[in-house]
């Protein structure tokens, strides 16, 4: 099979790989659609030296194979089934996982193959090989949202940690993919009101058909409502400031948006004790979010949402113009076609 490699900053080769033997847990899956996120991003334009990688960890497909065993249980997707997949490996062993917070898994993500790729996703490939847990089915989607699963799945984790309910009032800061993401899942809560926090102007413009109650810029810091939970969609001490001043007195804020290399963000003791906030992380999934994704978009409930955060579609053969968009651009997602 062919399966893309990031071998160099602006380098991407595609090799001719053996297709992985399943085993009698395991599925098989022909990949449709592989999403290209910050990530990959960064791995082509050099700004995470880690080569040489297989990456792309968003993904949809066809299921090609299922092991036998699996194929007995109920839920597994049959053959032929389109599916979103999860790529994440969860030991299921450390404390985290054992106390039902796998998306804190202790062991490390990815390997190495044979080829001495270092395995992070591995879907810009024609197929994956995967744990028969790790495949949701989603209907007669559209192969490119169905690859959106992964970060419909954190998004869902965010609104859970934040404790979203129908009726709270909402202020999303950042209007990025991930911002659009919130605001999406937000109305389908029924979240009373949701304003879009974001400084630049034209990611402002872009997100208004999304049709926010407001989107406040940088010379309407002051007039941004007060709102039941705030979810931070980037990494930034000011973003962080801006929820502290946005949040509801009992209120809650989300950090969903984060970076090992990020700027320190003061969190004023006192004032979380007196006002009585909630502040938390959010980080990665679970299973139970990626079902609610899963029936997402298998519901075509954000199919007119999602469609416009795809900019554009390239096939495998034009991986690394797909990769150089993405690692250069301002986009929402690429998608790459097997």
């Amino acid at each position: 099979m062919r399966s893309a490699v990031i071998t160099a900053p602006g380098q991407v080769e595609i090799r001719d790989v053996p297709v992985p033997d399943v085993g009698d847990m395991e599925v098989l899956v022909r990949v449709t659609a592989c999403g290209l996120c910050t990530m990959e991003g960064n791995l082509y334009a050099g700004r995470m030296p880690v080569y040489p990688t297989a990456a792309g960890h968003e993904i949809s497909g066809r299921v090609e194979a299922v092991g036998a065993a699996a194929a007995q249980l109920e839920d597994v997707p049959a053959v032929g089934d389109l599916v979103t997949v999860d790529l994440l490996t969860r030991c299921g062993a450390c404390r985290s996982c054992r106390s039902g917070q796998s998306a804190i898994c202790a062991s490390p993500q990815g390997g190495v193959r044979p080829d001495g790729a270092i395995t992070m996703g591995a879907g810009l490939a024609e197929y994956v090989r995967v744990p028969a847990g790790h495949v949701w089915s989603v209907g007669d989607a559209d192969p490119a949202l169905a690859a959106m699963g992964e970060p419909l799945a954190c998004v869902v984790h965010s609104l859970r940690r934040g404790a979203l309910r129908e009726g709270d009032r909402v202020t999303i800061v950042g209007a990025g993919y991930m911002g659009h993401l919130h605001l999406a899942l937000a109305r389908h809560h029924q979240a009373r009101s949701v304003v879009v926090v974001e400084l630049d102007e034209e990611r402002r413009t872009a997100i208004e058909p999304a049709e926010p109650d407001a989107v406040i810029g940088p010379d309407q810091l002051d007039e941004v409502p007060r709102a039941d939970v705030v979810f931070v969609t980037i990494a930034s001490g000011a973003a962080i400031a801006t929820a502290l001043a946005a949040v509801a007195d009992g209120g809650r804020i989300v950090l969903f948006g984060g970076s090992p290399d990020g700027p320190p963000a003061e969190v004023p003791g006192y004032e979380v004790h007196r006002r009585q906030l909630t502040v938390t992380g959010s980080y990665s999934q679970e299973p139970a979010d990626w079902r609610a994704a899963a029936e997402l978009l298998r519901s075509g409930t954000l199919t007119e949402r999602l469609q416009r955060l795809v900019t554009a579609r390239y096939p495998l053969d034009e991986v690394a113009t797909a990769l150089k968009r993405t690692a250069e651009e301002r986009v929402y997602r690429v998608v790459v076609t097997c």
